[in-house]
Order: structure tokens, then C-alpha cells, then sequence
């Protein structure tokens, strides 16, 4: 059973982010348009779930399927669109989860929807304090509950994406 964990942030996360980026160009190489370090790791100084999250851009979703075998020789399992349509998704770790990767094709709303949360609690120091709270808050309550930590986040994250995306636009169009 996976223990859900929320910690302190580390300034490893950033080295683990980069090793594994590296790894990951070395298999896709020209496929990969960009690598972006997401979630909650990607934020200095916000309280985290010790899971780096992954956001390779790539030319063609469609071709990433075929790196599975590679992928699985680094440790990941391969999960396919798990859920979000157009993504390709690999999990590192089992249930001591240390890695999330998500693919992403080049003009996927989801790429932006992902960098302008990042961002935007990089820069609002309230809302990323207060999120990393309420994580923590819910870890606590959910120790063995995995789906009703989720959940309890679901409210602050939808209603923060809306206002990020709407910053992200703002500081994209000066």
C-alpha cells in the first residue's frame, strides 16, 4: 500500500529532475522538443509528495509507444494514456513511487495548463504556502488514502489553475 508522504521541499529534487532528463533524452532523443520539471517538486519551498514530475514535449505522442521496452530498462512501467487522452504516462518506483513522467504532444492544453499552475504558485508565495498546507493537512488525515488526498486537493487546484491560466496569458502577451 502506498503512504502518502508530504515533505518538506528538497533541493535535490532539481538534481533528481535533471539526471532523469538526461536519461530521458538519451532514449528519445530528436523526438523530445522540451523537458519541463512540473508538480510540486518544481517549486522552491513548497511542501511536496517526494515524486518528481516529468513533462517531456515531444514532436508525436504516437511514437512514444514505441520506446516502452527502453523506458521499462530505466525502471519505469509504462501506464499509456492513463486517463488524459493524447498522454503517455510512466511511473517509477512502484509503491515507493520516485518518478512520474508525462508526455505530452507539442500545442497540448495540457503543457500550458501544467506551466502556468508552476509558475504561478512560483510567483503568488501565498497560494504556494497555503497549498502546501493544505497537502500536509491532508496527508495527515489520509496516511493509507491515496484517492482522498486527491480529492481534497481537487477544489484549490481547479480553482488556482483558472487564475494561473489567466496570469500565464497576461505575462505571455507583454
Amino acid at each position: 500500500m502506498r503512504k502518502v508522504e508530504v515533505t518538506s521541499y528538497n533541493e535535490k529534487w532539481i538534481q533528481m529532475f535533471t539526471e532523469e532528463a538526461e536519461k530521458l533524452n538519451l532514449i528519445f532523443g530528436n523526438e523530445i522538443i522540451d523537458i519541463y520539471h512540473i508538480g510540486s517538486t518544481s517549486v522552491p519551498g513548497l511542501k511536496a509528495k517526494p515524486i518528481i514530475d516529468i513533462m517531456p514535449v515531444v514532436k508525436d505522442i504516437n511514437k512514444v509507444d514505441k520506446y516502452n521496452l527502453e523506458m521499462q530498462e530505466i525502471g519505469y512501467e509504462p501506464k499509456g494514456e492513463y486517463g488524459i487522452v493524447n498522454r503517455r504516462y510512466f511511473r517509477k518506483g512502484g509503491d515507493n513511487r520516485s518518478h512520474h513522467v508525462h508526455f505530452y504532444q507539442i500545442g497540448s492544453y495540457e503543457i500550458r495548463r501544467h506551466l502556468a499552475f508552476r509558475d504561478y504558485l512560483k510567483s503568488h508565495q501565498d497560494e504556494m504556502k497555503n497549498y502546501g498546507e493544505l497537502k500536509e493537512k491532508l496527508a495527515q488525515q489520509f496516511p493509507n488514502d491515496i484517492e482522498s488526498y486527491i480529492k481534497g486537493k481537487d477544489y484549490f487546484v481547479k480553482d488556482k489553475e483558472l487564475k494561473a491560466l489567466e496570469w500565464y496569458e497576461d505575462i505571455q502577451n507583454k
